[in-house]
C-alpha cells in the first residue's frame, strides 16, 4: 500500500475562488455549491491528519467482486468485507484500514467501491467525474479539493442534475428532493437529504457571496431560481428560432420609397374634393400600398 501513502497527497484546500468559478459551469452561484457540500462531508475534502476523506461501501463491494473470482468474493464476505446489504459503515477513522484490507483482495474493486472527497463521488463513477480510471480520480482527489469539487460538477453535469440543481430553494425541501435522488440516490429519503440541502441553502443565502464574473460556456438552460423572470448568464448560447420581421412600408432612408410617396400624393390630390369619409378611405387604401 506504500504507493497510496495512507491516502495522503498534497490535501491543498479549495480557493474562495473555486467555488463560484467551478459553480458558473452548473449555471449557480457558490451558495447551491455550499449547500450540497455542506451536506456530504461538512464542506471538507480533508482529514485533519491530511488524508482524503472516504466511505468505505461494503454492499457496492459485493456488488463489485459478484460474478468475477469466487474465492475473492468468498474472502472478502469472511472478512466482513462485502456484504450484499447496506450498513455497516463505521466512523471516518475506521475507513483506511477497511479500505486497505478490501484492496488486498481486489485493488480496483475496492476504490470503485468507496465515496471519495468533498461530493463523495463513488469510486465507480470515476468516467463521469472526468477520469479514465479509478485510480487516477482518487489520486487527484488525494491532492486538491479543487479536483474533488470538479469531479462533482462533471458528475453532476453527465447526469444531466445540473437543472435540479438550479431549481433548489433556500428552506424548501420539496424544491431538493429531485437533485437529493440524482446526486444520493433512493435512499435520500432515510437520511433527509433534501431537508438537509434546504436547510443548507438557507443558511448560505444569507452570508455574502465571493465576488465573481465569469462567461458562462455551454451550459443547458441556466436559470436561476427566482419568483421573478430568470435572467439568463451574459455569453450563453442560447438557440433561438429567428423572430419573422415587422411588416413595414419604411424603406432603408426609414419613410416611404420616392415612387410610392408620388402616386399617394396624385391620389390623394385627386380625391381633394371628395367627402371627408371618402378622402379617408382613399388614404387608408394609399397607405396599406406596399411601396
Amino acid at each position: 500500500m506504500e504507493k497510496w501513502n495512507g491516502f495522503k497527497g498534497r490535501a491543498k484546500r479549495l480557493d474562495d475562488i473555486d467555488l463560484p468559478k467551478l459553480g458558473a459551469r452548473l449555471g449557480v452561484g457558490e451558495d447551491h455549491i455550499h449547500m450540497f457540500l455542506d451536506v456530504e462531508t461538512n464542506g471538507s475534502g480533508f482529514l485533519k491528519n491530511g488524508e482524503v476523506k472516504k466511505l468505505f461501501e461494503r454492499h457496492k463491494f459485493h456488488k463489485e467482486l459478484k460474478g468475477g473470482d469466487p474465492a475473492k468474493l468468498k474472502r472478502a464476505i469472511n472478512a466482513g468485507l462485502a456484504n450484499p446489504r447496506a450498513g455497516g459503515y463505521g466512523p471516518e477513522s475506521a475507513q483506511r484500514a477497511k479500505i486497505e484490507k478490501a484492496m488486498a483482495i481486489d485493488e480496483t474493486a475496492a476504490l470503485r467501491s468507496t465515496s471519495w472527497g468533498l461530493g463523495q463521488v463513488m469510486g465507480f463513477n470515476h468516467k463521469a467525474a472526468g477520469y479514465p480510471t479509478v485510480q487516477a480520480m482518487v489520486k487527484a482527489f488525494m491532492d486538491d479539493e479543487e479536483a474533488q469539487l470538479e469531479g462533482s460538477v462533471n458528475f453532476i453535469l453527465n447526469n444531466r442534475l445540473d437543472d435540479e440543481l438550479r431549481k433548489c430553494k433556500p428552506g424548501d425541501p420539496e424544491s431538493c428532493r429531485a437533485f437529493a435522488s440524482g446526486y444520493n440516490g433512493s435512499g435520500y429519503r432515510r437520511n433527509n437529504y433534501h431537508v438537509k440541502m434546504a436547510d443548507a441553502l438557507l443558511k448560505w443565502s444569507r452570508i455574502k457571496d465571493t465576488p465573481y464574473s465569469a462567461n458562462v460556456q455551454n451550459v443547458r438552460n441556466v436559470q436561476k431560481p427566482t419568483q421573478e423572470s430568470p435572467q439568463r448568464p451574459k455569453g450563453l448560447s442560447v438557440t433561438r428560432a429567428p423572430e419573422k420581421p415587422k411588416r413595414s412600408r419604411a424603406g432603408k432612408s426609414g419613410g416611404i420609397s420616392g415612387i410610392g410617396a408620388g402616386i399617394v400624393a396624385a391620389i390623394l390630390a385627386v380625391t381633394a374634393s371628395f367627402t371627408e369619409k371618402g378622402q379617408e378611405i382613399w388614404a387608408a387604401i394609399a397607405n396599406s400600398w406596399p411601396f
